[in-house]
């Protein structure tokens, strides 16, 4: 049951990614593509967990906070200013799924069941993006830039103290 829960918990940040991306024309592609990266990502850390059992679980929460700083810092940025280069939603994608890395490293020590994990994250990440994509679209209180700079800092704050 608890790889269910930590599948759909998972999805969350995702969720909070995309009700701040109003102008996606191919919606279900991109859940569709942030959905398999978030069974591709798990899959990966359960063969790493298993082979590595704790070398990288460190390293890897580090690398996950650095990249939230960075995605936080981008929607800071281009909340003031419309200048500032938009990262590719594939790579928004991408970075938003390294977390299930880390997550699923833990489970591959603890030989937790992988499959039930990697389909709950990649199907519950596929519905809640494509509903948060919907969302961002038709909602003006999340395309205010009030939104973006609120989910920037905190997405900051988060890297921040995931690094302690």
């Amino acid at each position: 049951m608890q790889e269910i829960i930590t599948g759909v918990i998972m999805s969350f940040d995702v969720v909070a990614l995309y009700l701040l991306t109003t102008n996606v024309r191919s919606k279900f592609l991109l859940a569709l593509w942030t959905g398999a990266l978030h069974a591709i990502f798990p899959l990966i850390g359960f063969h790493f967990g298993e082979l590595l059992s704790g070398v990288f679980l460190d390293w890897t929460s580090r690398i996950s906070s650095i990249l939230l700083f960075f995605v936080g810092l981008q929607l800071l940025l281009s909340a003031k200013n419309n200048d500032v280069p938009v990262i590719p939603l594939s790579i928004v994608a991408i970075l938003a799924s390294v977390d299930t890395f880390s997550v699923s490293l833990s489970f591959g020590m603890l030989n937790l069941q992988k499959n039930i994990f990697v389909i709950s994250a990649g199907v519950a990440t596929v519905i809640f993006s494509y509903a948060a994509l919907h969302c961002a679209q038709k909602s003006s209180i999340i395309q205010s830039s009030i939104f973006k700079i609120t989910a920037g800092t905190l997405l900051v704050v988060l890297s921040i103290m995931l690094l302690e």
